[in-house]
């Protein structure tokens, strides 16, 4: 029999949260979905901060990304951050399901489950962006952990929109 408990949750426990993002993008849904499957045109949008950046696409049901590279803050401190997904779900120009985990310094930062719907629209295509998050380590108290996730992946969204735009 479950039960429910009233106790305070402990300063270690996992923080659930999660947002959507929706973006119009000028262009058909299967250059879209293209931008997600063809290594080529990830490479254009895809990026870790930092430098001496590594990648792996294998953009597949079942198939792995791995990224990694040292970002190097003002003061001269250097993080190493490394980002793994597994796709678990691909329909073509439709709709593509990953998990992913990001890591900063050997320690788990945050596991992430992605939705990310593909539909047509009278001028191109609409892209639906949901995350559900599980933040392991907080930075400090949290509180910018979650505004920090979603402004990366804006930025990502408006290197998309300009991989949408390059010359092939």
């Amino acid at each position: 029999m479950a039960t429910e408990s009233l106790r305070t949750p402990s300063p270690n426990a996992a923080r659930h949260d999660s947002f959507a993002l929706t973006r119009h993008f000028d262009a058909a849904p299967a250059a879209v979905f293209a931008v997600f499957a063809d290594t080529r045109l990830w490479r254009k949008w895809f990026r870790m901060p930092g430098s001496a950046a590594e990648y792996e696409h294998d953009f597949r049901v079942g198939g792995r990304d791995l990224a990694r590279s040292a970002f190097t803050h003002p003061d001269g401190r250097v993080e190493r951050l490394q980002n793994r997904a597994v796709y678990l779900h691909i329909e073509p120009d439709r709709r593509i399901i990953y998990a992913y985990d990001t890591i900063v310094d050997d320690l788990p930062r945050w596991a992430s489950l992605v939705t990310i719907e593909i539909q047509p629209d009278p001028d191109g295509t609409e892209l639906a962006w949901t995350e559900q998050v599980a933040f392991i380590t907080a930075t400090g108290d949290g509180s910018h952990d979650l505004p920090h996730l979603r402004g990366g992946i804006q930025l990502r969204l408006n290197a998309l929109a300009v991989a949408l735009d390059a010359p092939p």
